[in-house]
């Protein structure tokens, strides 16, 4: 059995802790500042990122494998489909239909 089989797992907490104090901040931005829409907007965004990486990193074990790199080519292969797809659906919803 591996030694480190029952280690307190602090990294999991700690991602869990920093997860909401982003989700906090980002609701306490909305609610409870006057900033204009396009910065609260702009901050929320930043932070939902920076949220996501830090899920992929803490949760999603990015790093982990035999040389680490193959986790973080297909995480960058699936966001690009995804943006692929998302913008080219916006670019035929926007422009496809052309009389």
């Amino acid at each position: 059995m591996e030694k480190n089989a029952h280690r307190f797992p602090i990294n999991h907490v700690l991602g869990f802790l920093t997860s909401l104090f982003l989700t906090f901040a980002a609701v306490f931005l909305a609610f409870e500042t006057s900033l204009p829409v396009k910065t609260i907007i702009w901050v929320i965004g930043s932070l939902a990122v920076i949220q996501a990486c830090l899920q992929l990193y803490m949760f999603m074990h990015m790093n982990e494998g035999e040389d680490g790199k193959a986790n973080v080519i297909n995480i960058a292969y699936a966001f690009f489909i995804a943006i692929v797809t998302v913008v080219g659906s916006i670019w035929v919803m926007s422009f496809g239909h052309m009389m």
